[in-house]
């Protein structure tokens, strides 16, 4: 696997590396030595999958807030989508910064989301299929969202959403006592 960290600490974009012959390709999308080479968080306990059936629709800004704040790994297995991330760690240099990449089945890219980011993607194509691997089980009253639209950060997505549900279209605006309590 190439692991290449983004412009924000702790956060990776992972391509496969294939070996292939005649009949097709082979690769690891997952080593736990190699997460462990690069400091990253190998011990996932729940895989969520998601589809979205329109081009242009929404999923995000989320998280959930410490103790239960989740790494994730997230893999485009149909379709395409841009994966985005705003790092909210209260004492990061790079507080408030944004990060996005196209993840598809084919270019097979995954993204690496550590704790303390925010986490969201508009699909680029119809009947997107996602995979999530998280270490943390969901905890629905440590789950927080930021508003996709939200002119402090002025997140940059490649198109407008179309498809958006009524909580993600209701997250609030930045609040800290709201988004980063003391705990």
């Amino acid at each position: 696997m190439i692991f290449t960290e983004t412009v924000l600490p702790g956060a990776f974009v992972i391509e496969i590396e294939k070996r292939g012959d005649d009949r097709g390709f082979f690769a690891r999308v997952f080593c736990e030595r190699e997460f462990a080479e690069h400091d990253l968080v190998s011990g996932f306990v729940q895989v969520n999958n998601s589809l979205s059936a329109d081009r242009g629709t929404l999923r995000g800004m989320h998280y959930q807030l410490a103790p239960k704040a989740e790494t994730k790994l997230v893999r485009c297995i149909r379709g395409s989508l841009y994966d985005l991330i705003l790092d909210l760690r209260r004492d990061s240099p790079t507080f408030g910064e944004s990060f996005g990449v196209e993840l598809s089945a084919e270019n097979r890219r995954m993204l690496y989301v550590p704790k303390g980011f925010a986490h969201g993607f508009v699909t680029l194509t119809a009947d997107t299929e996602a995979f999530y691997f998280v270490d943390e089980v969901y905890a629905p009253e440590m789950e927080r969202g930021v508003r996709y639209d939200d002119p402090r950060f002025a997140l940059a997505w490649p198109l407008e959403p179309i498809v958006i549900s009524d909580k993600d279209r209701e997250h609030p605006y930045f609040d800290p006592e709201y988004h980063l309590p003391e705990l």
